[in-house]
């Protein structure tokens, strides 16, 4: 059936569409032709005990995922594959230079997302440079897991197997939950509550099979992460305050409205350099950490900063969500799930309404609560997200 979908599709489309679904038909068949049962690797005298610890791990992780995560996994994560190289696609994000709404592409099934991925880096990094050349802010970055939402059976992959414990749990339960909710054409939506559950599902693995020394280094985890998150949308605050301020409405580009688009370009450089300095803040106040730096090392832009606020900037509305249903998974799935029969912006209302809620509370709670320290449910405190 997905194989007949990509057909069609490079049937009823243009030139460049049907070159770009030739790769990606081609890379999903090297994925899938490179499948071995994770049993079979275990076995074999031959494989690294790093990796064959590391599968076991994911053999445990799925069992944890159906019993008590509640998540679908008929068929997926049961079989390894070794690509070879670092990462499994590149994605390209793009947006204008002085807007923060992404450019979007539409696909076959899953609607429009608000980047576009290559299996080869090379066809990423063309694309990028095609769209820079038009004017765009443009990001390109690898990903090592991916979920194709139940079309085909999702292999684990050397370019995530070796993550620290925690990390590798994270991603399967995060793709897992893509294939458990999901709104066509909502990336925001789709990411920030595939975060949310495995964030959520970290938290209850480690709570039965970690230490507290493994709890408490994700928390700290957990903690950055929303700190890193919190300055990177200050800054898009910033961002959007100084797009909006008013555009010459004159056909032609007259002297005052190149001053504007100047005066803008100057603003957003200064914007973006606050948000440098306030990242060295951070880390001071981190120890030595420096998990944050290979961000920090790319050229900050629209699109760079789109690629948190994707996967973050909704979070807070479905870890409230939980919290309301008294933490029990089916009904949150299930209150998920009900969202996605709503347009988008009905959609994406209630979201905030719920981040709104969640800040309220927050703040009631510090009154109440003064001192109280960092929470390991899943309501996190908001002036960390």
């Amino acid at each position: 059936m997905a194989w007949l979908t990509l057909a069609v599709a490079l049937c009823v489309t243009g030139c460049d569409t049907v070159s770009y679904y030739r790769q990606a038909v081609a890379g999903q068949y090297e994925i899938i032709s490179k499948r071995e049962p994770i049993p079979g690797v275990i076995a074999r005298s031959n494989t690294a005990p790093a990796l064959r610890q590391q599968l076991q791990l994911v053999l445990e992780l799925r069992t944890f995922a159906v019993r008590e995560l509640k998540l679908e996994i008929d068929g997926n994560y049961e079989k390894y594959a070794d690509l070879g190289r670092r990462f499994v696609v590149w994605n390209v994000y793009a947006a204008p230079e002085f807007s923060l709404d992404p450019k979007q592409w539409w696909y076959p099934i899953v609607g429009s997302l608000d980047y576009r991925g290559f299996f080869a880096e090379q066809k990423a990094r063309d694309q990028g440079a095609r769209l820079a050349k038009a004017g765009f802010d443009v990001y390109v970055g690898g990903v090592d897991a991916y979920s194709t939402l139940g079309w085909f059976k999702d292999p684990v992959l050397n370019t995530f197997v070796h993550h620290a414990p925690a990390d590798l749990a994270e991603t399967l339960f995060h793709e897992l939950a893509h294939q458990r909710v999901f709104a066509s054409g909502d990336t925001d939506f789709n990411e920030a509550f595939a975060t949310c559950v495995g964030e959520e599902g970290v938290r209850r693995w480690l709570a039965t099979h970690g230490d507290a020394k493994a709890r408490g280094e994700y928390d700290l985890d957990v903690q950055r992460k929303e700190q890193f998150v919190a300055i990177v949308m200050k800054a898009r605050e910033e961002l959007e305050r100084i797009y909006e301020a008013e555009s010459s409405p004159a056909p032609r580009r007259s002297q005052a409205s190149e001053a504007l688009v100047l005066d803008k370009r100057t603003r957003k450089s200064d914007a973006l350099a606050r948000l440098r300095v306030e990242y060295e803040k951070l880390k001071a106040g981190w120890g030595g950490y420096t998990g944050y730096d290979n961000w920090f090392n790319r050229p900050l832009n629209n699109a760079h900063l789109n690629t948190v606020a994707t996967y973050q900037h909704l979070v807070p509305a479905f870890q409230q969500l939980l919290v309301r249903g008294d933490g029990d998974l089916e009904k949150f799935y299930t209150s998920a799930k009900s969202m996605t029969r709503l347009g988008k912006e009905d959609r994406h209302r209630q979201l905030t309404a719920l981040v709104a809620q969640s800040n309220r509370e927050t703040v009631e709670d510090a009154t109440e609560n003064p001192g109280r320290g960092h929470s390991e449910t899943s309501a996190m405190p908001a002036s960390l997200r």
